[in-house]
């Protein structure tokens, strides 16, 4: 049996995002109830030199909307950075996961060997298809993903695997 390009990303880009937008729920109203202002959640970081839970959360949409695009040989929707909230990071996941919606399934399965190139410059990597989705993409995804899980788990917010896990 083989899997499919899609079967292999955009459910679990949707599983994972679904999750931190339930996650980003609870910690706003963790925020709430213990009086901790909003922005320290949302600018916390594990280590200084790491990005701040607000920055991971884009970072995981760039990753899940990326890779469906580059997968199907459509162009990226480009986001400007602007959430400075959980309302605007809730907007980001909800339009995040609309796109998924709309990408075409045979058109992902069709990417395994289309050529994919991420970064400029001396960064500038090429990949095909199964290979960017397999050892680039979803890696990167996951780790701001879990990133921005442990931020706010460090920080008391009352989630656990689950959680994380969300709806499978």
């Amino acid at each position: 049996m083989t899997m499919s390009m899609y079967a292999a990303s955009v459910p679990v880009f949707r599983q994972i995002l679904g999750s931190l937008a339930a996650i980003l729920e609870k910690a706003e109203s963790h925020a709430d109830l213990k009086k901790i202002d909003h922005d320290a959640l949302l600018q916390a970081r594990l280590f200084p030199d790491m990005f701040p839970l607000l920055r991971q959360v884009q970072l995981a949409t760039d990753f899940a909307k990326g890779a469906a695009a580059r997968l199907a040989g459509i162009e990226v929707p480009r986001y400007d950075d602007v959430e400075r909230d959980f309302a605007g990071l809730q907007a980001r996941l909800a339009r995040t996961l609309a796109f998924l919606d709309s990408v075409e399934r045979e058109a992902i399965d069709g990417g395994a060997a289309r050529e994919v190139t991420v970064g400029t410059g001396a960064n500038q990597r090429q990949f095909a298809g199964l290979p960017y989705l397999l050892h680039y993409a979803l890696p990167q995804f996951y780790f701001h993903a879990t990133t921005a899980y442990d931020i706010l788990r460090h920080n008391g917010v009352d989630i656990g695997k689950r959680d994380f896990i969300g709806n499978v």
